[in-house]
């Protein structure tokens, strides 16, 4: 399948979830696993119609692996990033799909579903807004930072202010549009792949370092592996990585 092809695929993934949330009108608990949300299943099983009708795995937070294949590609689904700020409501949450192959993250779409917008992106094409190119990010200094965060920062590492906005999709996407300089997950092992590998790859296509704080590989197929992401421009990923490795 071709990149022009293969993302496609994502967007028609991403218009079936909008359709299916909207209408909905269950924001509240599943009653099946912490944390899970009733519109978390709505959209995985719109997602899932979507990859099974095109012959693609997919790697989902609320249903595990899922489909057949031989694993060349696998899309790592997050429904609804940020479906406790859609339950409440707070507008920040997200669908957040990327395909992976054995060279790594090869396509991505996030949606931020109450700003209407879209992001995608490809290894090696660059990112978009909207189907507007993004420009490359250039470096900003830690005391001039704001900085994105997950979980509690036990202190100021230097940064101007921070925000802690709930969906990590659209945090790096923030990142990679220029509304944030920075991001850091400050959980203990919060993250799965599905969280951050969207908004990894819109980043990392304009210019953006995004790592793991403890050094480990951001790209995974495993439904239970956690990473904790850190991504900023040049001499501000090193300094935010030295802080976070610091705390831990």
């Amino acid at each position: 399948m071709d990149d022009v092809v293969l993302l496609s695929v994502l967007h028609e993934a991403v218009d079936a979830i909008v359709v299916a949330l909207r209408d909905h009108d269950d924001w509240g608990l599943s009653g099946g696993r912490d944390g899970q949300y009733v519109s978390d299943l709505v959209a995985d099983k719109a997602v899932l119609t979507v990859f099974k009708r095109h012959g693609i795995q997919v790697l989902s937070e609320e249903s595990g692996l899922v489909g057949e294949g031989d694993g060349s590609l696998i899309a790592v689904v997050d429904p609804l990033d940020g479906s406790t700020n859609a339950s409440r409501p707070l507008p920040w949450f997200a669908t957040s799909l990327c395909v992976v192959d054995d060279a790594g993250a090869r396509a991505a779409v996030v949606h931020d579903h109450p700003a209407g917008v879209r992001y995608d992106a490809l290894r090696g094409g660059g990112a978009r807004l909207d189907g507007a190119l993004l420009p490359c990010r250039e470096p900003v200094e830690l005391a001039d930072a704001i900085v994105g965060v997950n979980g509690l920062p036990p202190r100021n590492p230097g940064w101007a202010q921070y925000r802690a906005l709930g969906a990590a999709a659209l945090d790096l996407c923030a990142v990679a549009d220029g509304r944030l300089d920075a991001y850091v997950d400050y959980d203990h092992e919060a993250h799965g792949g599905w969280d951050y590998l969207g908004g990894m790859l819109v980043c990392q296509e304009v210019g953006v370092t995004v790592g793991d704080a403890f050094g480990r590989a951001l790209v995974t197929t495993e439904h239970a592996a956690r990473r904790t992401p850190v991504a900023a421009v040049g001499a501000l990923f090193d300094d935010l990585i030295a802080a976070r490795r610091d705390i831990s």
